[in-house]
């Protein structure tokens, strides 16, 4: 890996981005050439650590802190080719990827927060092909799989965009028979449990299905993440609670339902034993 840059030159080269902003130029690495798709994706996890890079999409919700960084950058010769933010850590980080000369520069801002207001989900109606299935390639006329990983796949009907992923687990999620037999602190623990454990086949979603394509929603990756923004459509204790003292496992969970304000019906859900699933139903 070459040398990080050093803070003065940075200031140099992009200071405009950064005055008046709630962000911070915390590091740079550059290369003489184009970097390519590997050392790219190892200097970002080199810096992410066991963190998620998440793709920002620049037709989505724009947070001002982002912009404040971007906006700038737009009206100069040095426009983003690429930017990422990671949001698993104290302060969230961004990463940003300009050319530079006959190379690239990857600068990375440390953020105040992520402070775009919720706002109801949208989708866009006539999402580019080249763009939103930019990782997938065509099986069938309306079937696609990811080129990394053929068992994630998205079917498209005139009314529907279903996205699957299927890896079985070695052991399936249990469901207690006796659950409405035990007390009421054994549920309130019980229940607790269960939304940890949706709450990372949730994450594990938006990974396979919302991080695997772009310019379909207006939310941002990491807005899903947030309970300001997910919490009136995520499953609720008591709504688990109520699926857990049939005492018969159920076929499915869904753990994330939305009307969209442009009217679709966005579904995540589960089987407990490796299958996920999220349908957009058109109206």
């Amino acid at each position: 890996m070459r040398s990080i840059c050093k803070c003065l030159f940075l200031l140099l080269c992009f200071g405009a981005c950064a005055i008046a902003a709630p962000a911070k130029i915390s590091g740079a690495v550059e290369s003489k050439t184009p970097f390519s798709g590997d050392r790219l994706f190892a200097v970002l996890d080199s810096v992410g650590g066991t963190g998620t890079w998440m793709e920002w999409d620049s037709s989505g919700v724009k947070d001002p802190s982002i912009m404040s960084v971007i906006a700038p950058s737009m009206k100069t010769s040095q426009k983003p080719q690429m930017v990422w933010v990671i949001s698993e850590r104290e302060k969230p980080l961004m990463a940003i990827l300009f050319s530079k000369g006959a190379g690239e520069v990857l600068v990375f801002y440390e953020l105040s927060a992520l402070d775009a207001n919720p706002e109801p989900l949208k989708l866009n109606l006539e999402p580019d092909p080249r763009v939103f299935l930019r990782d997938y390639r065509q099986e069938s006329p309306m079937v696609f799989l990811h080129l990394d990983k053929p068992n994630l796949k998205i079917a498209l009907s005139e009314k529907l965009i279903r996205f699957t992923y299927d890896k079985a687990d070695k052991t399936p999620l249990r469901f207690d028979r006796d659950f409405a037999k035990k007390t009421f602190v054994e549920k309130r623990s019980e229940v607790r449990s269960y939304m940890d454990y949706f709450r990372y086949e949730y994450a594990l979603m938006l990974r396979a299905f919302v991080q695997s394509v772009r310019g379909l929603f207006n939310w941002q990756p990491w807005h899903w993440y947030m309970d300001s923004w997910n919490y009136s459509a995520f499953i609720k204790p008591d709504e688990l609670e109520s699926i857990l003292s049939r005492g018969i496992p159920p076929e499915y969970v869904t753990i994330f339902k939305t009307k969209a304000a442009t009217g679709e019906t966005v579904e995540f859900r589960v089987n407990g034993n490796g299958f996920f699933e999220m349908d957009i139903f058109a109206p």
